[in-house]
């Protein structure tokens, strides 16, 4: 009885890391969605756009969900119980990463920001890099559940990715304020906070990054 309760304890377990894994799958798809729908917009594909925001809305409300369950079990998880609170930390600060995938592709939509065709590559650059930085850490997140000696070397390069997403908001803000004296004062506020809020996705990819480096070192004690 006991090795029968034990085996269906373990693949309850299993089931869960699969759910994660799944879970992180999701946020990849969505970094996707959002390296084209910034393209989409910036290159005036509004109908490209607009399914990038349909796609993004769809994936967004099945990772909802699957997180919801994903919570659910984990405090149904005696297995885990030891790094139930570490988990549930990684998982909310990988929703902020979700939270502003979503929120910042809408943010274009809703309130159109006027972009200089010149400042294109830099906004795309900048984009490259902040979901560089959230590819860099899904690996690593995945990799906790498995072989959590990997973690280390895995979130090496999003702290990399991060700094060039950093240099790269800071090159279109100087350039907006410093070499584009034809633009409102409006419009540069408003291309600043737009940078502010792609770099914002590198950072919130820094800070898994930093939870997960904890993480490990705790799973190997």
């Amino acid at each position: 009885m006991s090795d029968c309760t034990h085996m269906f304890g373990r693949k309850k377990v299993e089931k869960l890391v699969d759910d994660i894994d799944r879970y992180f799958d999701m946020i990849d798809q969505s970094v996707l969605v959002f390296k084209d729908g910034v393209r989409n917009y910036l290159y005036s594909n509004s109908d490209g756009f607009n399914q990038n925001l349909i796609k993004m809305s769809a994936i967004d409300s099945e990772a909802e969900v699957l997180r919801r369950e994903i919570e659910n079990a984990l405090y149904t998880q005696t297995a885990l119980v030891r790094s139930r609170a570490d988990i549930m930390r990684l998982f909310e600060k990988t929703r902020n990463i979700t939270d502003i995938l979503n929120d910042s592709l809408f943010q274009f939509e809703i309130e159109t920001p006027f972009v200089p065709s010149e400042l294109n590559p830099e906004f795309m650059k900048l984009t490259e890099f902040s979901t560089l930085t959230v590819e860099a850490v899904l690996p690593a997140a995945k990799a906790y559940f498995k072989s959590p000696e990997s973690v280390p070397d895995k979130i090496s390069r999003a702290y990399f990715y991060e700094k060039e997403a950093v240099k790269y908001s800071q090159t279109i803000k100087r350039k907006v304020f410093h070499n584009m004296p034809s633009l409102k004062l409006s419009e540069k506020f408003h291309l600043r906070y737009f940078a502010l809020h792609i770099e914002n996705l590198a950072k919130a990819a820094e800070n898994v990054a930093d939870q997960l480096a904890v993480m490990a070192i705790r799973r190997t004690l």
